[in-house]
């Protein structure tokens, strides 16, 4: 069992973003080829009114191919660890082998989540914005999983220049700027106080919060406007069924009163789905971009994305020595 903890996993991934967006592009190839296995995830929740928000899910997952994989994310989400300083999620990843079912490695799964959170979205962008890749983006919510995402939009579009950041807390906001400064030098960062004005600076949008239901529309976005739809239940119902909607698997993101599971409930139907990045990766589908709807990527966060780069982290650690060994972690 090797044991990779946090700073391995962070300087074994360090500057390969370009890296992990086609280790995550090849995972979504496999997952629309049929080539993965993966049950729903299950959410863990509280009785408990003080844990109302909180959450522990677990993602099983296999991905095929020429380098199989298997293995489970275990990720914590307490959104009140904000406030007291703290990361809001949590998360371990453990592997198995595909030859016995022993455990291979366990790792510090956050790093991971929020990295393969951040090529999704950043490949989504790539991909939906081919034809008129922007120069400018507008992050909603100023946490780490948008922190990650400019850097590997920075990474997937060249010609990105500008940030507008919003966060319900401004102080929140004015810090982030300074992060992303020190973080992601080649995009200019600007916060701005009111969410309306922050959505039409920029024909990009990415929503990264802890939202709990539907709280905004995108009236205030230029026509066209592509959206990284990331934390899942921003959108009104109207606002989703308005869009042209994709998804990494419908059946995984339109659950557990997401605000595209909220449009399935009101109209009876997944109609207003219209591909999956998958297909599009593979090119077994198209997206008609019409200029005065929005395009909206409302990925579930796929457990295979996950494994398949824990695996690459563990292969790369094992290479260069990093983690620990513990060779009697099994009897026998």
């Amino acid at each position: 069992m090797l044991i990779l903890r946090r700073t391995d996993v962070q300087e074994t991934l360090a500057g390969r973003e370009t890296e992990i967006i086609e280790l995550v592009a090849d995972a979504y190839r496999l997952h629309d080829e049929g080539a993965t296995a993966l049950p729903h995830s299950t959410f863990l929740r509280f009785p408990e009114k003080s844990h109302a928000r909180d959450r522990i899910i677990g993602l099983p997952a296999y991905g095929g191919g020429s380098s199989p994989v298997a293995g489970m994310k275990w990720i914590a989400s307490f959104p009140g660890n904000v406030a007291a300083g703290m990361e809001r999620a949590s998360a371990s990843i453990t592997l198995n082998s595909l030859e016995n079912g022993r455990p291979t490695a366990f790792l510090e799964g956050s790093v991971i989540s929020a990295k393969r959170t951040a090529a999704s979205a950043a490949l989504a962008a790539r991909v939906l914005t081919e034809q008129a890749p922007p120069t400018g983006v507008v992050l909603v919510g100023c946490g780490v999983i948008n922190l990650e995402i400019l850097r590997f939009l920075a990474a997937a579009l060249p010609e990105l220049r500008e940030a507008v950041v919003h966060d319900m807390d401004p102080a929140r906001a004015e810090a982030f700027t300074g992060t992303c400064a020190a973080e992601v030098p080649s995009v200019k960062v600007s916060a701005v106080a009111d969410l309306a004005e922050a959505l039409g600076s920029h024909p990009m949008v990415s929503f990264a919060t802890t939202a709990g239901e539907p709280h905004t529309d995108l009236s205030a976005c230029a026509p066209g406007t592509t959206v990284l739809h990331i934390s899942l239940r921003d959108l009104t119902v109207e606002t989703v069924l308005g869009s042209v909607n994709i998804v990494d698997d419908a059946d995984h993101a339109v659950r557990e009163r997401t605000s595209l599971h909220l449009a399935e409930l009101r109209t009876g139907n997944r109609d207003f789905v219209a591909a999956s990045i998958g297909a599009l990766l593979r090119g077994t589908a198209t997206v008609d971009r019409d200029p005065g709807r929005p395009v909206v990527y409302s990925p579930f966060g796929l457990g295979v994305l996950d494994i398949a780069l824990a695996e690459y982290v563990r292969e790369q650690a094992a290479r260069s020595g990093r983690g620990i060994a513990v060779d009697d972690f099994l009897a026998g």
